[in-house]
């Protein structure tokens, strides 16, 4: 099983939306959410990467912790959801989200693919990431959910 890092952006819990600049070397406040709208686990990005939409791939990572933003965590791929973001002009791009666990995770040790992830958690990831995007006036799109192997395959494109 290989090992990627990913920066946490959005910390687990948190109920804004910070962006990377890789410019300053700093993050940025990009939004707030919306009262009872908070990212239900750490939310960043794999650095080093560019998905369609021009920014890194993006990660959310299952953990028993919170971390902070900027903070670097060793990752296994256990699946993605693959899926096309349309946005507030009408342009849609893929816009996958991948799905990690921490190497030194001792709840989700045994955490090896999406399929032995609850449904519920699946579920839940799913709508978050409908209800953000219907948040900013997009639309997500779910098409697929990746195992492990097929996760690594797109990340390695």
């Amino acid at each position: 099983m290989k090992v990627i890092t990913a920066m946490t952006e959005c910390p687990k819990g948190s109920n804004h939306k910070l962006d990377y600049d890789p410019q300053t070397n700093r993050f940025k406040l990009s939004k707030i959410l919306p009262a009872g709208l908070s990212f239900p686990f750490d939310f960043g990005s794999i650095p080093g990467t560019k998905g369609e939409d021009g920014d890194p791939l993006d990660i959310i990572i299952i953990s028993e912790t919170t971390s902070f933003p900027g903070c670097l965590i060793d990752c296994r791929i256990i699946g993605g959801i693959q899926a096309l973001q349309t946005e507030r002009d009408g342009k849609t791009v893929r816009n996958d989200r991948f799905i990690g666990i921490p190497e030194v995770s001792q709840l989700y040790a045994e955490v090896d693919e999406l399929e032995q992830l609850s449904e519920n958690i699946l579920n839940q990831l799913e709508a978050f990431f409908k209800n953000y995007n219907k948040q900013a006036g997009k639309q997500f799109e779910v098409l697929a959910r990746l195992d492990a192997a097929a996760a690594y395959r797109l990340i390695d494109s």
